[in-house]
């Protein structure tokens, strides 16, 4: 049976909306339930909301404040990031060294939002040659709904709500509930800087996400997660014309030249595919190899994914963790099964690891028709198909070849010739000689089916504004 988590987080007060029956949390490295999060009623929001947008009325007036307060809650982040670690790393599933790296780069989100929310209310003056005085600056948009996966939840959810509060806006931020703890606890420890109501944190299961996309007092949805229900997201949205930012995920192609070093970036290619047990929307989740070299980087793949050590993430040691919840080990493993029933070969793993818990071992694929699902979808798991190729046309057409273009990367020596391939590949983000490295002040944004909106750096702040406008003619101007 099991127990309302309290170690780290206090006994939340009693909210009206909250169902009888609990949201129980499993430790996905047990395959046990560990704790509980309120399942809050759709119904329960009204209440929720109303309260966000009287906070909005004085959060959006000064951005000095907004500064000084994000400053303070990166701060309140940093001092409680040893509990925040372990709680995201008993709920998600990954190792402490990744959690800790998590809560980091939270803190490092809302430092860098800190610093850009004077540029919220900057005022511009636009001379188009017309004997007119025109200014614009930035409003902010009114509560905005962030929802978040559950295999980032602390650093996707700051990475939605850091540029809205920037930009002054109040959030309603819903965590999946696979991984509510450390998001709530996050909530938690910024309500001791940020004034009531800035920030919501509500968690529980369907038809909440929903009833929140779709409420009318919401003016800007943002939201990670599967293409169908990005789909489903931006339908509700349209009801009360909120603006909508998706980040839809991935199937990122790497494309290795016939000049690559294969030794010098093995290490490099593996955890691009692999970090998080490979459940990264930006992660490699397809390798193409000059046929001359397929055998040599399977090989080399084959044997980092056979001596990777997996286990818990609580685990001194461990590398690679569980992969987070049933439905999604589940899907891995069939797509893996599919793929081996069409023909392929496991150079390593292949299979779910024996005991309790979602381990399922790291797995390189070879011989994989180019059409089986395991290539063509988001496989999401430690699971890596290895391709062969003829020519670089026909490694860039397959790479561009899928419905998604979140990111790609390509791999050479001539790093001049690889720049000039990545040119050549759909998707909102290329890298030469690694993947999936982004800094704070860049925009991230994908192409096709992977999303609409941006991300990151000042455009992620630009999307939470709408442009005001001003103008008057020149001589009352100038009187």
């Amino acid at each position: 049976m099991p127990t309302t988590h309290t170690e780290h987080e206090p006994e939340p007060a009693r909210v009206p909306g909250h169902r009888a029956a609990p949201l129980p949390v499993v430790d996905p490295a047990t395959g046990e339930a560990f704790a509980e999060a309120p399942d809050q009623q759709p119904d329960a929001l009204d209440a929720l909301i109303d309260r966000s947008h009287r906070a909005w009325r004085d959060w959006r007036t000064d951005p000095a404040v907004r500064s000084t307060a994000l400053r303070a809650a990166a701060d309140a982040v940093e001092s409680a990031g040893d509990d925040l670690a372990r709680l995201l790393t008993r709920e998600q599933g990954k190792p402490q060294t990744e959690s800790h790296a998590e809560v980091a780069r939270t803190a490092a989100r809302l430092r860098y939002f800190a610093e850009l929310a004077q540029l919220a209310h900057r005022t511009r003056r636009i001379d188009d040659g017309r004997p007119v005085h025109s200014e614009v600056r930035g409003r902010s948009l009114g509560p905005v709904a962030a929802i978040v996966p559950w295999n980032f939840p602390l650093q996707l959810a700051a990475a939605k709500f850091a540029p809205a509060l920037a930009a002054g806006n109040t959030v309603i931020l819903k965590p999946s509930p696979h991984t509510p703890l450390a998001t709530r606890l996050l909530g938690s420890v910024l309500t001791t800087v940020l004034p009531p109501d800035v920030l919501t944190v509500v968690t529980g299961r369907e038809p909440l996400g929903a009833r929140l996309t779709s409420h009318p007092g919401i003016r800007h949805v943002t939201f990670t997660g599967s293409v169908p229900t990005g789909r489903a997201v931006a339908a509700a949205a349209a009801a009360s014309l909120a603006r909508v930012t998706l980040e839809l995920g991935g199937n990122d192609a790497a494309v290795l030249l016939d000049d690559v070093d294969v030794e010098r970036i093995a290490d490099r290619l593996f955890w691009a595919a692999f970090r998080n047990c490979g459940q990264v929307c930006m992660a490699v989740k397809r390798v193409y190899v000059p046929a001359r070299l397929h055998t040599d980087v399977v090989e080399a793949l084959a044997e980092r994914a056979t001596s990777v050590t997996v286990g818990p993430g609580l685990a001194p040691g461990t590398r690679l963790g569980p992969v987070n919840n049933a439905p999604q080990l589940a899907r891995v493993a069939h797509l893996v099964r599919q793929a081996l029933a069409d023909g392929a070969r496991a150079a390593a793993g292949g299979h779910r690891l024996t005991g309790s818990g979602y381990f399922f071992a790291p797995t390189i694929l070879t011989d994989v028709p180019p059409d089986s699902p395991v290539v063509t979808e988001e496989q999401f798991g430690p699971v890596l198909p290895v391709l062969p190729y003829r020519t670089t046309d026909e490694a860039v057409d397959a790479a561009n070849s899928t419905g998604m273009g979140l990111g790609g990367s390509v791999w050479g020596t001539d790093t001049d010739r690889a720049a000039a391939v990545a040119e050549r590949l759909e998707c909102g983000t290329a890298w030469i000689n690694h993947h999936a490295e982004l800094s704070l002040a860049q925009p991230f944004a994908g192409a096709k089916d992977s999303g609409v909106g941006v991300a990151g750096g000042p455009w992620g702040l630009y999307g939470n504004l709408r442009p005001f406008v001003v103008h008057r003619p020149q001589e009352e101007a100038r009187t």
